[in-house]
């Protein structure tokens, strides 16, 4: 604490103590009471918005990956898609990476594409991809300008599963494994 601090509370309680207090009127110099005067009508409602922006039903997603080519998840529909949120200096998001990979190379009902949301350049990206390598594209997403049609992640990872019409299925915060993605499919057939 420094020496201007009590100086301070001193002069804001001095100001305090400066105010003249308020006596009660007594009640028959009171001016009888009057009706309420009616309240102007509310404006009308700007149009609402959410305060926080939440996942499209059908979300799309157009970016070009990190190996050059364009990623588009219109082009998946009949698959289930795992839209993975991630980040390389994110312990759990590494840890997933393998089984994720596993997943997209082995089931061919199920694609992966992996939305590493961070402040990367490319170069940087693809020398991580060569020592952590993926079966699944990888898109960089701007952490400061999201794809619209995703929530932006509160945590990370974040994965959103997207059914073969394109829909919305499920949302996971958090590390995700195969098997949960699978359970998580067999219970919306």
């Amino acid at each position: 604490m420094t020496c201007k601090t009590p100086l301070l509370l001193a002069a804001l309680l001095a100001l305090a103590a400066c105010k003249p207090a308020q006596e009660p009127t007594p009640a028959s110099s009171q001016p009888p009471a009057q009706a309420p005067t009616p309240a102007a009508p509310a404006p009308a409602p700007v149009e609402d918005t959410p305060a926080e922006r939440v996942t499209a039903e059908f979300p799309t997603l157009k970016m070009k990956a990190v190996d050059g080519s364009d990623y588009d998840l219109a082009a998946h529909r009949g698959k289930w898609v795992v839209v993975n949120f991630w980040a390389t200096w994110c312990a759990p998001c590494r840890k997933e990476m393998p089984e994720l990979s596993a997943l997209h190379a082995m089931r061919s009902n199920i694609e992966v594409v992996g939305l590493a949301y961070e402040d990367i350049e490319t170069p940087e990206m693809q020398a991580f991809l060569t020592k952590h390598p993926v079966t699944y594209p990888i898109v960089v997403v701007d952490p400061f300008d999201p794809p619209a049609d995703f929530a932006t992640p509160r945590g990370l990872p974040l994965t959103h599963l997207i059914d073969p019409q394109g829909k919305l299925a499920h949302s996971f915060l958090g590390p995700v494994t195969a098997a949960d993605i699978e359970k998580q499919i067999a219970a919306a057939k």
